[in-house]
């Protein structure tokens, strides 16, 4: 059942999401892989800064039951930032341009420039969200000792098993010679894979190209359109959003795109997976009753509340999904 007016709507959240890039300085060039046991998160704050602080270049793959997709990245630092540029090889040709917080999203098919200022990132082979002092209660880490293959690299596996059934598990495998995420896994409670993303080629360092960091596509005429994103609270305009074991909020902000109405939107993460609450006014053209869908780990459900529609988006199982959408509550000021 459609959570939202059509594609079109649900293609913006999730390029919104996606654009958001919402997924430690010094030396993270180690030449054999730090020790650690199952409370010591320096593994993964090595695998974040691997992803912030080096040059790279390759392809990875995203899986999904029988679906697979393809993209290209290019990730450059010098001294005005990170410079990155995703493309999608598969299906709709898109493209991510960032400079440090400011992502332009490419749709070519309607020669459209989407801009947005964001100011945290998920996006592999980023692997960190919000409070990572959070993991040690939620999940239990654990490391192979023997290296494993990707890409022609050897990698460190590593294990994160949650701890209840709020959240899925993941398995993770980290470029021994410079830290970098190779593979992801994301598991759920059987240990079955929901999701996967893995580096098929990979450069690292010396030898990446900057200029792959250019679109390919001639983007003079097309439309720009600057979502701007303003910090709120969520709470004082009387919005509840209930509290999910290990989940804290990481940002609340509205999002307003030329004569669309404004969107809030609250994010909150526990360290590896986030989740998306977005209230709107509801329209003529959303749905009269609640509905879901899934991709993978991700599931989506919306819901119309009074005069609103509201939709929630998660890497989470989708019971937990449901009870976040379940527990929202407005209530209106007093005049």
């Amino acid at each position: 059942m459609a959570v939202s007016s059509g594609n079109g709507r649900l293609s913006w959240l999730l390029c919104s999401v996606v654009a958001a890039g919402f997924l430690a300085h010094g030396s993270v060039a180690f030449a054999t892989p730090p020790q650690t046991d199952g409370n010591d998160l320096s593994v993964l704050r090595r695998i974040q800064a691997a992803a912030q602080k080096l040059d790279y270049s390759g392809t990875y793959t995203y899986q999904q039951g029988s679906f697979m997709q393809s993209s290209r990245l290019t990730h450059v630092v010098d001294a005005t930032g990170e410079h990155e540029r995703l493309e999608i090889l598969d299906g709709v040709p898109t493209e991510f341009i960032r400079h440090n917080e400011e992502v332009q999203c490419l749709i070519p098919d309607k020669q459209l420039i989407v801009i947005e200022d964001r100011p945290t990132r998920e996006r592999f082979p980023g692997v960190l969200l919000g409070s990572v002092e959070a993991l040690g209660d939620r999940y239990r880490l654990s490391i192979k000792p023997e290296p494993q293959r990707v890409a022609d690299r050897d990698c460190q596996a590593i294990s994160l098993t949650p701890v209840d059934s709020e959240r899925y598990g993941y398995l993770l495998c980290a470029d021994v010679e410079s830290g970098l995420l190779l593979k992801a896994k994301t598991v759920d409670a059987n240990g079955e894979v929901l999701e996967q993303l893995a580096f098929t080629s990979l450069t690292v360092g010396v030898g990446v190209d900057r200029s792959k960091l250019k679109s390919k596509w001639s983007t003079k005429d097309w439309t720009v359109q600057r979502t701007k994103v303003t910090p709120i609270d969520l709470a004082s305009m009387g919005w509840n959003v209930g509290e999910v074991s290990g989940f804290r909020k990481v940002t609340e902000v509205k999002r307003s795109m030329g004569e669309r109405s404004d969107v809030k939107q609250l994010v909150m993460a526990d360290g590896m997976a986030a989740i998306s609450v977005f209230i709107e006014p509801a329209t003529d053209s959303h749905p009269q009753a609640s509905g879901s869908m899934s991709r993978g780990a991700i599931h989506v459900f919306g819901r119309r509340y009074g005069e609103y529609w509201l939709t929630v988006l998660g890497e989470a199982p989708p019971e937990t999904v449901r009870k976040v959408a379940d527990s929202i509550v407005h209530q209106p000021a007093s005049k």
